[in-house]
């Protein structure tokens, strides 16, 4: 889908659309569980492609985007008005570049045809009939078939556990900065669905497990005093942390997408306050960061960290 306009967004001349832009269970795997599937072919392009895809109302739009520039640094696209889906619809769309990563925005003026609007990232890939082929090899459902927008495809797939993303392609390519850290996509998942969700991930992203922790701190997750398993994976699409949790998740928890890592935790978050962004958990210390989680004008969460030294 065009929430693709992140990658893109600034060479697209204006006459173009804007497209792209969008306990807690301690058993441990079985033995097999991580074990990688035979090399598949990549699809992936890199971490600055990656976009977390938010819809705010329009009259939070400008809050929104003022506040992530003030809290992360980098610079917003232009902002184009237009119809970004395969059926009739109509949006402001903008990009936000940040050193931490690349965020899609929509702000709505037409209800939000289904399954849009449900897609938590956008992932940039080589070839979009090949992604298209290894994700459903992989496990994964295709619920949005690839569809042309004017400056190449778009396609949303889901995986077990109910995580859906979109896939795009650019006709011509597209140059995004290197981001100074790469965040994280936070993903809760069940335990009858995780092996399945890793599995499948992995095979598609030709990603590694780089950490599985089944007592992991779940005070990071507002469980303190408690564990839960975690899971690291990581690619060239960029970075996964897979909660495996009961679902018993104290409010803001599972409600945020995307985990940015910073320099400074504390600054940061000074600098967001100032920005209007309400603090709803932390600064928490875990084991290898520390954590807190935000919440933007227009209603955006997110988790922010700084790994500590």
């Amino acid at each position: 889908m065009h929430r693709r306009a992140a990658l893109c967004a600034l060479r697209i001349r204006d006459a173009m659309v804007l497209t792209a832009v969008f306990f807690l269970s301690l058993a441990p795997y079985a033995p097999d569980a991580h074990a990688q599937a035979a090399p598949r072919e990549v699809v992936a392009v890199g971490p600055e492609y990656d976009t977390t895809h938010v819809y705010v109302a329009a009259t939070d739009l400008d809050a929104f985007v003022n506040s992530l520039v003030a809290t992360f640094g980098g610079s917003p696209s232009k902002r184009i008005v237009g119809n970004v889906l395969p059926v009739p619809s109509l949006t402001q769309m903008q990009a936000v570049l940040t050193p931490a990563g690349v965020l899609s925005i929509f702000a709505y003026q037409t209800p939000v045809p289904f399954p849009f609007g449900e897609e938590r990232t956008g992932y940039l890939v080589t070839d979009m009939d090949q992604a298209i082929q290894v994700a459903r090899a992989a496990g994964a459902e295709v619920l949005v078939e690839p569809y042309k927008d004017p400056i190449g495809m778009d396609a949303v797939i889901q995986w077990p556990g109910g995580v859906k993303m979109q896939l795009y392609w650019h006709f011509k390519r597209s140059t995004n900065p290197r981001l100074e850290t790469v965040p994280d996509n936070r993903i809760y998942v069940s335990q009858d669905q995780a092996d399945n969700f890793v599995r499948g991930f992995a095979a598609f992203a030709n990603a590694k497990v780089v950490a599985d922790d089944t007592h992991a701190d779940a005070g990071e997750i507002g469980r303190a005093g408690q564990t839960y398993h975690r899971i690291r994976i990581s690619s060239l699409f960029g970075n996964i942390q897979v909660m495996v949790t009961d679902g018993h998740l104290p409010y803001p928890f599972g409600h945020e997408v995307t985990g940015y890592q910073v320099q400074e935790l504390g600054a940061t978050l000074e600098r967001a306050k100032r920005a209007g962004v309400k603090i709803l958990f932390g600064p928490y210390a875990a084991n290898d960061r520390t954590t807190a989680i935000l919440e933007f004008p227009g209603g955006y969460i997110a988790e922010v960290h700084s790994l500590r030294r």
